[in-house]
């Protein structure tokens, strides 16, 4: 089971199973995971789990989120990486994964390889509207005969592009305005919300943070974008 094992000065304060595809971390309430301490943000950062993998984005706080170390703003998140926020620590761990301190320190071409992924998961302006296809390493491929798919553009400055969506995650949206993942699965598309206190639109209606399938010719809004899935040919 993947979880996590919230720390400071070395005292373990609590275990936190990831069982959700949205887990937030910050200093309100109403986060999932609530440190009430003055360093940490309201809304500090989101860990997003899709298929087994799971992606640490820091949501614009005020004093950074570090992994292993090093400041990040998106991370592919692996077993026994260690997450600091202040002096807080949350060790992400995978089913079977030792939970020893010393397993996090990475050698420098296994960091490399996760700066790498990190990177690809970075959202790639399209003039106002941004969009990024990434493959991400997901437990279970799509499925060899999987009908192939797109979305179209139906507003904004690119209204008629069309762009396929091959990959294993395509990202959507404005950073620290409204994001949303289209993830390409066995058994079809589908949609979820990542980031933003406004919701996606699939149809005319919100969604939340739970993953929505899409069907052939369903209208997905986000950002102000309004956008037409379709599987092609």
């Amino acid at each position: 089971m993947t979880k996590l094992i919230l720390s400071m000065d070395g005292l373990v304060l609590k275990e936190i199973p990831l069982n959700k595809e949205r887990l937030t971390i910050g200093r309100k309430p109403k986060n999932d995971i609530q440190i009430d301490n003055m360093a940490i943000s309201g809304e500090h950062a989101v860990i997003v789990t899709i298929r087994g993998d799971s992606f640490l984005e820091d949501l614009d706080s005020t004093n950074g989120t570090m992994v292993n170390g090093q400041p990040v703003k998106k991370h592919v998140l692996r077993n026994n990486d260690i997450v600091e926020l202040g002096k807080y620590r949350l060790k992400f761990l995978t089913g079977g994964g030792s939970e020893v301190e010393g397993d996090a320190d990475e050698s420098s071409q296994n960091r490399q390889a996760l700066a790498k992924l990190a990177s690809e998961m970075a959202l790639v302006p399209t003039n106002d509207f941004l969009t990024r296809s990434h493959g991400g390493v997901s437990a279970t491929p799509p499925a060899p005969g999987a009908s192939p798919a797109a979305i179209q553009l139906l507003s904004g400055p690119n209204v008629g592009k069309e762009m396929a969506l091959t990959k294993t995650l395509t990202t959507l949206g404005k950073p620290g305005e409204q994001t949303a993942v289209i993830s390409r699965r066995p058994d079809g598309y589908f949609i979820t919300h990542v980031e933003g206190q406004q919701l996606p639109l699939l149809n005319g209606r919100a969604i939340d943070a739970q993953a929505y399938p899409l069907n052939d010719h369903d209208i997905v809004e986000i950002a102000g974008i309004k956008m037409e899935f379709f599987f092609k040919g």
